[in-house]
């Protein structure tokens, strides 16, 4: 890597140089994200750890710019960064419910929706 005298560069430069390196900074960052989050696939068990909450386990339903959005079994919806998940259930250790039809299983909610009464159309 060659040296930068910075010693010798104006403040216009000097703040050019610095929105540069912000910006790859940055760049750096969304790639280690975006690498992390291809590590998992939509549907996939997973687990975190929330800040002053119990481990939760859910499936991941959607890649996001720089998270990915977790359905936890109780049904919340978490934008999680992938650094923070590890997976529910390692490949090659099958549990007694897993099946491998690859459909992603959601609670059954149906009975938290009221029926509307019927109106008449007109």
């Amino acid at each position: 890597m060659r040296p930068i005298d910075i010693d010798a560069l104006s403040e216009d430069e000097l703040i050019e140089l610095n929105h540069k390196i912000v910006a790859r900074l940055r760049f750096l960052s969304q790639m280690r994200s975006h690498s992390a989050m291809l590590d998992f696939r939509v549907g996939e068990r997973v687990k975190f750890h929330p800040d002053g909450g119990p481990e939760l386990l859910g499936t991941l339903t959607r890649y996001n710019k720089k998270t990915v959005t977790v359905v936890t079994d109780a049904g919340q919806h978490w934008n999680v960064s992938p650094g923070l998940l590890t997976r529910a259930n390692p490949s090659g250790t099958a549990t007694a419910s897993s099946n491998d039809s690859g459909v992603a299983r959601f609670p059954d909610r149906s009975a938290e929706k009221l029926e509307a009464p019927n109106k008449p159309v007109g």
